[in-house]
C-alpha cells in the first residue's frame, strides 16, 4: 500500500486529493494546523498529524520515512495586501520547510501545487514553455512563483524528486471560498456584477487525479499545466443561474468600473479591518482572459477535461448537501 503525506488536507483541493487517494487504497498522513477544522477530513481513512508547514521540525516529525509521495497542497490564497507578509511566510517559507523535511525523510516523490498565476494574467494561451512573468513583488502570484522556484532549485541541486502542477481556475466539491462564494452570493441575490474576463476551468477531482499520476509517473523537474473548459465569467454565471434557479446579470461589468469598485471596497476594508471580497489583485485576475494548454498533462498523466456544467453542478450539489446554501 503506497503512503502519501498531504499538506493542506483540510482545504478545497486537499480534500479532493484525499478522497482520490483513499479511493485508490493509499495510506494517508495529513498535516494540519492545530486550529484547523478536521471534520470533513476525518470522513476519510487518514492519520492526522498536527503541525505548521513553516515549522521544519514539526513537518519532519510528522512525515514518515521514505513516503511514496509528498503532496504539498497547503497555500495561503489571500489577495489582500494586509495579509501579504503572512502569505509570504506560508507559501514560500512553508514550502522551503516542507522541501527540507522531504529531503531529510527521503520522500520518493514531491508533488507541488503551484498555479497558472505564475505565468501572469493576460489575454493569451499559456503552455509550459511560456515565460513565467508573474510579478516578483508581494502578493499571491509572486509568492507562488517564489515557492515554485524553491522546488525547482531543490530538484536541480539537492536531489528533491520534485514535480510541479499548475492548475487554472479550480471548481468542484469541498469548495467554500472560491467559486463557491459566487454560487452562495447568487442564491442570496447579492451578485454586484459579473467580471468581464474568463479563462480555463478545471475540475478539482481531475486535478487530484493528475497529481496522483504525477507522483506515479510524472517527469522530475517538469511543470504540468491543468486547464480544461474555456469560458467567460459570464458563461460561468449563466450556468450558476440555471443550477440555482436565480437571476444573474446578462452583461459583464466594464473592466474600469470593476477596478474602481475594488479600490473603493479595499479602502473601506483598511478602516474596518475586514478582508474585502474583491481587491485590486482580484480585479486584475477577473478582468484577464488567460487560457491554458494542457496537452502535456493529457499525454503524460492522462489528465482529463470536464465540462464546465458538470464541475459547477458538483460544487453546487455538494454545497446543498452540506447545508451551505439558503433554502
Amino acid at each position: 500500500m503506497p503512503l502519501a503525506f498531504v499538506t493542506g488536507g483540510t482545504g478545497f483541493l486537499g480534500l479532493n486529493l484525499v478522497e482520490q487517494l483513499a479511493a485508490r487504497g493509499w495510506e494517508i498522513v495529513a498535516l494540519h494546523r492545530r486550529s484547523s477544522d478536521t471534520r470533513r477530513l476525518g470522513r476519510f481513512p487518514v492519520r492526522l498529524a498536527v503541525g505548521e508547514i513553516g515549522d521544519r521540525k514539526a513537518v519532519e516529525a510528522a512525515l514518515p520515512e521514505a513516503a511514496d509521495a509528498v503532496f504539498h497542497c497547503a497555500a495561503n490564497t489571500t489577495m489582500w495586501s494586509r495579509r501579504f507578509d503572512e502569505q509570504e511566510r506560508d507559501n514560500v517559507g512553508g514550502t522551503i520547510a516542507v522541501i527540507g523535511a522531504a529531503l531529510a525523510r527521503k520522500a520518493k516523490r514531491f508533488v507541488h501545487v503551484s498555479s497558472v498565476a505564475v505565468y501572469g494574467h493576460g489575454n493569451a494561451v499559456v503552455t509550459e514553455a511560456s515565460p513565467q512573468v508573474a510579478m516578483d513583488g508581494r502578493g499571491y502570484a509572486g509568492s507562488k512563483l517564489r515557492a515554485e522556484r524553491a522546488v525547482k532549485a531543490a530538484t536541480r541541486d539537492d536531489g528533491l524528486p520534485g514535480i510541479v502542477v499548475n492548475p487554472s481556475h479550480i471548481v468542484g466539491r469541498y469548495d467554500t471560498h472560491g467559486w463557491a462564494r459566487m454560487i452562495e452570493m447568487t442564491v442570496r441575490g447579492k451578485i454586484p456584477g459579473v467580471p468581464p474576463g474568463g479563462g480555463s476551468f478545471c475540475h478539482a477531482a481531475a486535478v487530484a487525479e493528475a497529481m496522483i499520476a504525477a507522483a506515479e509517473r510524472g517527469r522530475l523537474g517538469q511543470n504540468y499545466l491543468l486547464g480544461g473548459a474555456e469560458a467567460s465569467f459570464l458563461d460561468v454565471f449563466r450556468i450558476i443561474g440555471k443550477l440555482t434557479g436565480k437571476k444573474v446579470p446578462k452583461r459583464a461589468m466594464p473592466a474600469a468600473a470593476l477596478k474602481l469598485y475594488a479600490r473603493l471596497v479595499t479602502g473601506i476594508a483598511a478602516i474596518t479591518g475586514r478582508e474585502p471580497r474583491i481587491t485590486p489583485d482580484i480585479a486584475a485576475l477577473v478582468t484577464s482572459d488567460t487560457h491554458v494548454d494542457s496537452a502535456r498533462a493529457k499525454a503524460e498523466l492522462g489528465y482529463r477535461s470536464v465540462a464546465l456544467e458538470a464541475m459547477l453542478a458538483d460544487a453546487h450539489g455538494w454545497m446543498k448537501g452540506e447545508g451551505l446554501l439558503a433554502a
